[in-house]
C-alpha cells in the first residue's frame, strides 16, 4: 500500500509562507523585518493560487518565497537587531528608575553600528551589476540632497547625500562620460555611459519642497541607507580606476558658501607615490593663490581630457597619474610600445570622427541607427568657450553640462555663490551668456572728440555687450543632445524657442515627426483635404488688398446681389434655374454669353469628377450653377470656385484609400475568425495611430501658417 501523501507539505503551500509566519520564524520584529527585506532585497510574492498556498485559508495576506526566508536566518544582521533590542530594554529600565545618564552612557557606547558591506557584496557580485542597478539609487540620493530637513529627515542624512552626488557628478566631469539631458515636469533626466552601461536618473527642480504627510519615511530612510552604502562603494570603485585618491577633500567653508561642485578638491595618485592637486581654477583664481596646477600636473590633466593620437614606432609614452580610460577599459597603447602589443581599440582622436549612415534610398527599408556621442565629442564640444551664467538661470545644472562637454571656464554671479571663474559681467573674455529675460538692448556708442564712437564705452547690466553671444538655457540642452553646436540665434534672448524634445524618444515608422519636415510626412493631398480658414475668409469678403473705394462700395453691391440671387433660388423649391429668367444680374467677370460658355465648358472638361458614376444633373448641376452665379456676383472669374475644399489631389487619395481598404476586406474573407479577428485589432490600433498623427500635423500647419492652433 502507497504511502498516504499529507495534505499542505508540497507544491504552493510548502513553497510560500505568509509574513506573519515569517516574522515568527525569524524571531524579529515586523520594522526590523521590513529593514532586513529592504536590506537583502526580498520582495513579496504573488501565488498562482492563494488558496492553496494559504492552505484553504481565505484572509488577505502577504507571501513571500520559502526559500528567501531560510536565507534570511543566516544573516548577521539578526544578530545586530537582537543587540539592538537588548540595549532599548536597558536603557528603557534606567530611565524607569530616574538615571538618565546611565542611559545616555549606555546609548553612546553601546548602540550597535550596522554594516552594510557584505550585503553589498551579496546582491552585486560584480561592478556592473552595481552599475546596471544604480539609477534607482540616484534617483533616490538626489532626492533627499534637495529636501529640508525634518525630524524624519536628519541634517546628517541629507549633507551625505549632497556629499555622494557631488562626488559623483565630479567623476561625469572629469571622464566626459555625460551623454543626454532632458528637461521635463518632474525634472531633469541625465544619461551617464559609465563602463558599457547607460544610467539614467532624474533630478528634481530646486523649488521649496512641501513634505507630505501620507510619506512613510522610515521605509524611505531604510532603502537611503543602503542606497548611500551602495553609492560609496561605487564612487570609490569609480575614482579608483582612473587613478584618482577617494574620497576628494572636502571644505566645509566654501559649501556654505554655496560652492557646491567647487567645494571638492581631486587629487591624482601618481605612479611613483606623488600626488598632484586638480583643483578648480576657478576657485584658485577667485582665493588669489597661485596654485592652479603645476606643469606635469596640467599635462596629466589633458592627457585624461582627452586621448592622445597614435604614437609613431619607437616612441614611448610615459603612464599618466590618472589612467584614463574608454567606459573603463585601459588604453594598453598609453604604456607599452607601439611595435611590441597592438592595442585592443584604436584610441580616439580629434580628427577621428564617427562614421553616419546616410538614409537608405527605399522608403520601405529600415533607418539605420545613427552612432551616439563619442567621448571626444563630450570633451570638446564648449572646450573654446567661457560661458558666465545670469543670476536668473539655474546655476548648478548648467555648471554639470558645461564642464562635463569640456568648458573649463564658467563664471556667474557673486549672488549665487562661489566657485566660479569670473563674477564680473563685463569681463572681456566671455564668449557666450546664459540668460534668461526679455531682449537686451545694445548700448549706446557715444562720440569722442573726433566724431568716432568710444570703444571703451561702459555698459550696464541691463544692456548687451558687443561681441558676446548670448542664448536661452535651452540652447545648452539641445546643444549636448544633438552632440553639435546649433545655431545660436534661434536661442536668443526673447526669441520663440524650438521644440524642446526628448532624446530617448525615437518616432516610428508612419508616426509623427517633428524634426523633420512637414511636406515629407503629409500624404499626397493631406494639406488640401482641410480647408484653409485664412482663404474662406478671404473668398468670403473678396481679395481686394489694393483697390480704391469704388471698387470696395462695387464689391459691397456685388454682395447685396449675390444674397439676392440665393434668396431666388432658395424661393423656386428646387425648379431648375436658367440664366437671365426672371432676373437680371451683371456679369462682372465676362463680357457676353459666348466667352462664359466657353469658359465653363473648359472647367467641365478638365474636371474628371470624384466618383466614376455619372452626376445627377438635378441636384450637383444646380449646385455647380449657382456657385457660378455668386462668385460672378463677387467679380470673380466663372471657372474659379468659391470654395477649394474639394480637390482632385484628395479625390485621387480617397479613391486609392478607397481601393486598398476594399482589397483588404476581400484578404479578410479568406482568413480564419481568430486570424480576422487580430487583424482588425491592428488595423483599429493603426488607424487611430493615423489619426493623431493627422491631428499632430495638422497643428504644426497651423502653426507654420502663423494661425492659431
Amino acid at each position: 500500500m502507497p504511502k498516504i501523501k499529507k495534505k499542505g507539505t508540497s507544491g504552493q503551500a510548502k513553497n510560500y509562507i505568509t509574513r506573519t509566519q515569517a516574522v515568527r520564524k525569524l524571531q524579529v520584529s515586523l520594522p526590523d523585518f521590513r529593514r532586513l527585506c529592504i536590506f537583502k532585497g526580498i520582495y513579496p510574492r504573488e501565488p498562482r493560487n492563494k488558496r492553496k498556498a494559504a492552505k484553504n485559508s481565505t484572509a488577505s495576506t502577504t507571501f513571500y518565497y520559502t526559500k528567501d526566508i531560510q536565507y534570511l536566518l543566516h544573516e548577521p544582521l539578526l544578530a545586530k537587531f537582537r543587540e539592538h533590542k537588548a540595549l532599548a530594554k536597558k536603557i528603557g529600565r534606567r530611565l524607569g528608575r530616574g538615571e538618565v545618564s546611565d542611559a545616555a552612557r549606555l546609548e553612546r557606547n553601546l548602540t550597535p553600528k550596522l554594516s552594510l558591506a557584505h550585503i553589498v557584496k551579496d546582491r552585486y557580485p560584480t561592478f556592473s551589476d552595481a552599475l546596471r542597478d544604480l539609477e534607482d539609487a540616484l534617483c533616490t540620493l538626489f532626492l533627499f540632497a534637495n529636501l529640508p530637513q525634518t525630524e524624519t529627515v536628519p541634517p546628517k542624512t541629507i549633507q551625505l547625500c549632497q556629499r555622494l552626488c557631488h562626488e559623483f557628478e565630479h567623476y561625469l566631469i572629469l571622464t566626459h562620460t555625460l551623454r543626454k539631458s532632458f528637461l521635463s515636469i518632474k525634472g531633469i533626466y541625465y544619461e551617464a555611459s559609465i563602463q558599457g552601461q547607460d544610467i539614467r536618473w532624474l533630478v528634481p527642480y530646486k523649488f521649496v519642497q512641501r513634505m507630505a504627510g501620507d510619506v512613510d519615511f522610515r521605509i524611505m530612510g531604510t532603502f537611503v541607507e543602503f542606497y548611500t552604502t551602495l553609492v560609496g562603494f561605487v564612487n570609490f570603485r569609480l575614482y579608483t580606476s582612473i587613478g584618482l585618491v577617494y574620497p576628494p577633500k572636502f571644505d566645509k567653508t566654501s559649501d556654505e558658501k554655496g560652492a557646491e561642485l567647487g567645494a571638492f578638491t581631486i587629487e591624482g595618485r601618481s605612479v611613483g607615490g606623488d600626488q598632484s592637486v586638480f583643483a578648480a581654477p576657478e576657485k584658485a583664481q577667485e582665493n588669489g593663490e597661485d596654485t592652479q596646477l603645476s606643469v606635469a600636473a596640467q599635462a596629466e590633466a589633458d592627457k585624461l581630457l582627452a586621448q592622445p593620437s597614435s604614437l609613431e614606432d619607437g616612441d614611448t609614452q610615459e603612464i599618466p597619474a590618472t589612467a584614463p580610460e574608454t567606459n573603463g577599459v585601459a588604453d594598453s597603447s598609453l604604456s607599452l610600445r607601439t611595435g611590441e602589443i597592438e592595442p585592443t581599440e584604436e584610441p580616439m582622436t580629434d580628427e577621428t570622427a564617427l562614421d553616419t549612415f546616410p538614409a537608405p534610398l527605399s522608403p520601405t527599408a529600415d533607418t539605420l541607427i545613427q552612432p551616439s556621442i563619442s567621448s571626444t565629442t563630450a570633451a570638446n564640444l564648449f572646450s573654446n568657450f567661457t560661458f558666465y551664467l545670469s543670476r536668473e538661470t539655474p546655476r548648478h545644472p548648467l555648471e554639470l553640462l558645461l564642464r562635463a562637454f569640456g568648458c573649463k571656464r564658467v563664471g556667474w554671479d557673486a549672488v549665487l555663490g562661489e566657485g566660479a571663474y569670473t563674477s564680473e559681467e563685463k569681463d572681456p573674455q566671455i564668449t557666450h551668456q546664459v540668460v534668461d529675460r526679455p531682449d537686451l538692448p545694445l548700448p549706446p556708442q557715444p562720440a569722442d572728440e573726433e566724431g568716432g564712437t568710444d570703444a571703451r564705452s561702459t555698459v550696464s547690466g541691463r544692456e548687451r555687450v558687443p561681441g558676446r553671444t548670448y542664448v536661452q538655457p535651452q540652447w545648452v540642452w539641445d546643444c549636448v543632445n544633438a552632440g553639435t553646436l546649433l545655431r545660436a540665434d534661434l536661442y536668443a534672448p526673447g526669441a520663440t524657442l524650438p521644440p524642446h524634445l526628448s532624446p530617448w524618444v525615437k518616432p516610428k515608422k508612419g508616426e509623427y515627426d517633428p524634426t523633420k519636415p512637414l511636406a515629407e510626412q503629409e500624404y499626397e493631398g493631406e494639406a488640401d483635404a482641410v480647408p484653409d480658414e485664412d482663404s474662406e475668409l478671404e473668398d468670403a469678403t473678396g481679395d481686394n488688398d489694393e483697390g480704391s473705394e469704388e471698387e470696395g462700395v462695387a464689391s459691397v453691391r456685388g454682395d447685396s446681389k449675390a444674397k439676392d440671387v440665393e434668396t431666388d433660388l432658395l424661393s423656386r423649391d428646387g425648379k431648375e434655374v436658367v440664366s437671365g429668367e426672371g432676373m437680371e444680374v451683371d456679369l462682372a467677370g465676362s463680357s457676353s454669353e459666348d466667352e462664359e460658355d466657353a469658359t465653363a465648358g473648359t472647367v467641365e472638361d478638365e474636371f474628371d469628377g470624384f466618383d466614376s458614376e455619372p452626376e445627377a444633373p438635378s441636384e450637383d448641376g444646380t449646385e455647380q450653377h449657382q456657385r457660378e452665379l455668386e462668385a460672378e456676383a463677387l467679380g470673380k472669374p466663372v471657372h474659379q470656385p468659391l470654395k477649394s475644399a474639394m480637390k482632385p489631389s484628395l479625390s485621387k487619395h480617397a479613391k486609392k484609400r478607397r481601393e486598398e481598404e476594399e482589397e483588404l476586406v476581400r484578404l479578410k474573407g479568406m482568413m480564419p475568425k481568430r486570424k480576422r479577428k487580430l487583424l482588425e485589432k491592428m488595423t483599429y490600433s493603426n488607424r487611430q495611430k493615423d489619426a493623431e498623427s493627422e491631428k499632430l500635423r495638422l497643428k504644426r500647419r497651423k502653426i507654420e501658417k502663423g494661425g492659431r492652433v
